[in-house]
């Protein structure tokens, strides 16, 4: 599905791609409250998080699940790579965030974007954040999923660099990624600025993954067989407790 760039300030440039910036609709299976926990107090100590690990390891499903427990309404963007580009990049995050805040990125924001070098990210930066501090007050929570596949664009860390300490209180950022951002961005958490759940922390403990597979009608005993023979890795987890559900309901 698309949806075109109607801005009334500049001619339309771009169309945009709408599952780009609507959230996933699956959920998962089963909530793990022990991450959410700590995604609910990063919320109330971090201006941002970051979700890190490998393919498969839960880092959207968390992501989706915080997204829609937290009580603030959520701007979703999932990366793709030609959004390495920095305008291309600008114009899906801003419109992510005007399906939740209307007219956002219309006015100088829009046009600062345009004619950004790279010396000029700071500032664009500080933009961005002006407008998110004098738009509406509602919590917001914006969620850039993916965002490993333009980790080398020269933007990025200057931008992120610059915009995590700015941002408003009412407003979180949460990145999903398979690798840790560059150094100047996760190091932030040393400042109490960023929260980070790596891959480790993401692995289900075997108290989850007997939960989840109770949902299929198996036992304690299989769930912690098959937390040792995926290290509890969500989405062999999944796959291995909805496997072996089928195979009992057909028994």
């Amino acid at each position: 599905m698309f949806v075109i760039d109607s801005s009334t300030e500049t001619p339309p440039r771009m169309e945009l791609v709408l599952d780009k910036i609507s959230r996933p609709s699956h959920s998962p299976r089963i909530s793990r409250l022990r991450l959410l926990k700590i995604l609910e107090q990063g919320l109330a100590s971090c201006a941002s998080t970051i979700i890190s690990g490998r393919a498969g390891t839960g880092k959207t499903s968390l992501a989706i699940d915080f997204s829609c427990e937290c009580g603030r309404q959520c701007a979703w963007y999932k990366v793709d790579a030609p959004d390495g580009d920095l305008e291309v990049f600008f114009r899906y995050l801003n419109a992510s965030i005007e399906q939740q805040r209307p007219g956002f990125g219309r006015g100088p924001l829009s046009s600062l974007i345009e004619s950004a070098t790279l010396e000029h990210i700071p500032r664009l930066a500080e933009a961005f954040v002006y407008e998110l501090a004098e738009g509406e007050n509602n919590p917001l929570l914006i969620v850039i999923e993916d965002l490993h596949l333009i980790c080398d664009s020269e933007w990025l860390v200057p931008f992120f660099a610059r915009l995590l300490p700015l941002l408003p209180s009412e407003v979180h950022l949460l990145i999903t990624s398979r690798t840790m951002p560059p150094a100047p961005l996760w190091r932030m958490r040393s400042k109490q600025t960023l929260l980070v759940i790596d891959e480790e922390a993401l692995a289900f403990t075997r108290t989850e993954a007997t939960e989840l597979f109770e949902s299929h009608n198996l036992s304690q005993e299989q769930a912690s067989i098959a937390v040792d023979h995926t290290h509890g890795r969500a989405a062999a987890l999944a796959a291995f407790a909805a496997s072996l559900g089928a195979t009992f309901e057909r028994m």
